[in-house]
């Protein structure tokens, strides 16, 4: 398999962690979305993605765009170990928060809307970062409700499922944008406890080949 990746990127650090967790062995082709006016756009990479975004999985003759996907389409062709419960209330619980994370924090603050605020609408730095860390704090406050009663060492109980592959990258970007985490305790002992693993470390923005 090949993983079109660039490493700063939060939907494709999810699709690592999964990869990871289910010890599943792949190449790493990075896309970088600064360089060059961005190698996202380049026709090479639009041929396989036309949305020109990461991720994309290629696994033989199959290509797919969108971490959902990916994840959903990997835990499926790999069903062992399981990223989702058992049980469908439980499962729709987990998808629900995956959804929460890459629905309504994620696309609030990623790279092309970060550069819209700044090259575009010309507002500056501090705006920007503003912007950044509402979104994340609106999102981390329905997140902290949804995970309270139901974390453990993880999201789901002591158990790691897809629900973590979202969580802790959009975390791991929160911190890194300076976001105050004081009023999110489970979500703060969950990304720890996740950053303790070598499935989540292996897949961190900073253990990338192409990590700057």
């Amino acid at each position: 398999m090949k993983l079109y990746s660039y490493f700063r990127s939060s939907a494709a650090f999810r699709v690592r962690i999964v990869l990871n967790a289910k010890q599943l062995p792949y190449e790493t082709v990075p896309v970088h979305l600064v360089k060059n006016g961005g190698e996202q756009h380049l026709p090479g990479y639009l041929a396989k993605n036309p949305m020109g975004l990461v991720p994309c999985l290629e696994d033989e003759t199959v290509i797919l765009s969108q971490s959902i996907a990916i994840c959903e389409y990997l835990n499926e062709a790999h069903p062992v170990p399981s990223l989702l419960p058992e049980n469908l209330a439980e499962r729709a619980w987990v998808r629900s928060v995956c959804n929460l994370v890459a629905c309504d924090i994620h696309p609030l603050n990623n790279l092309r809307v970060l550069n819209f605020l700044t090259k575009t609408l010309g507002h500056d730095e501090a705006e920007k970062n503003d912007w950044y860390r509402h979104w994340v704090s609106d999102g981390f406050a329905a997140l902290e409700k949804q995970l309270e009663n139901k974390a453990g060492r993880h999201c789901w109980g002591d158990t790691i499922t897809m629900a973590d592959a979202f969580v802790i990258p959009q975390v791991f970007n929160a911190l890194r944008f300076n976001c105050s985490m004081q009023a999110y305790p489970t979500l703060q002992r969950v990304y720890d406890n996740a950053m303790l693993l070598t499935v989540f470390q292996q897949a961190a923005p900073t253990a990338q080949p192409d990590a700057e």
